[in-house]
């Protein structure tokens, strides 16, 4: 894991293959708990590529100077991103 929130990836490769393609990420808070939302790739075998993008919000706790994550929400679709957006919109 890494100690610095700048350097946490949800990258991730097997055998040589990136399985999942981090695009990229936003910090979204800073400290002790700190939450970062990715845009990625995920590797499909049945049709030999990517996915589309896909967005994910996750939690990390810094524990003995690394950062650990400790949950996470994957948005689903291009439409529940949107609902998300316009939920916050009417709050704020």
């Amino acid at each position: 894991m890494a100690g610095d929130i700048n350097d946490v990836t949800i990258q991730y490769e097997e055998d040589g293959q990136v399985l999942v393609k981090e695009l990229d990420k936003i910090v979204l808070s800073k400290g002790a708990w700190s939450t970062v939302i990715f845009r990625y790739q995920q590797w499909e075998n049945g049709k030999g590529a990517f996915s589309k993008d896909r967005y994910t919000i996750r939690r990390y706790r810094k524990v003995s100077d690394e950062y650990r994550q400790q949950s996470k929400f994957n948005i689903s679709s291009p439409d529940q991103a949107k609902k998300l957006i316009d939920a916050l919109q009417q709050w704020i």
